[in-house]
């Protein structure tokens, strides 16, 4: 029996339709033991997402963003967050998409861009799924300066940043955003490893 064929929706309500879609779900969740066991579930939609670690093999080097985050000040924690580009689909498949993000936020137009795995960062109540991606970087692929869109409430510091002092960062709590230490963890197995070949 598969996951779906276990749960009843019995309703829904809308709490909040701004940024994202809020809802309130009824349901029944059929347990391991056969009975039926009634729960009630929140929500939180805003879309699927991609995510960009772009990189130098040869400097070994990566590009990352820093940049204010609400939420972190709620928690009272520092605001501003070490990330790797990233933005919401948007309508957009997930290549085309993590290209503008790119050149919009980091000021480089990737070439190669290759998507490596897909993942739910929050799945206990965030409907998002993101699309991680690695690419090769270079000085010759700077297009601008980057910084987002300023309409959009964007204000990004561009960061270029050696790959071991990064891996450093996600252990001294310097980088703390889930994809951006999943693509490093990533990126150190795959590209900076030793006896790897990027070319």
């Amino acid at each position: 029996m598969s996951g779906s064929d276990r749960i009843k929706v019995h309703g829904e309500a809308v709490l909040s339709d701004g940024w994202g879609v809020l809802k309130s779900t009824r349901l029944e969740w059929r347990r391991a033991d056969g009975r039926w066991q009634e729960m009630a579930r929140e929500t939180y939609d805003r879309g699927d997402a991609v995510a960009v670690l772009p990189y130098n093999p040869d400097r070994r080097t990566v590009l990352l963003v820093r940049q204010f985050r609400f939420p972190l000040l709620v928690r009272k924690e520092e605001p501003l967050m070490i990330e790797v580009a990233a933005g919401l689909l948007d309508g957009s498949d997930p290549e085309t998409r993590v290209r503008s993000e790119a050149e919009e936020e980091l000021g480089y137009r990737l070439r190669d861009v290759r998507e490596v795995f897909t993942a739910w960062v929050s799945p206990g109540s965030v409907i998002e799924r993101i699309h991680f991606f690695i690419a090769r970087y270079g000085p010759e692929d700077r297009v601008s300066p980057g910084g987002g869109l300023a309409e959009e409430g964007e204000d990004i510091e561009v960061l270029e940043m050696d790959f071991d002092a990064a891996m450093s960062e996600i252990a001294r709590g310097g980088i703390r955003d889930a994809k951006t230490i999943m693509l490093l963890q990533h990126a150190a197995l795959t590209v900076f490893a030793p006896g790897v070949d990027d070319s």
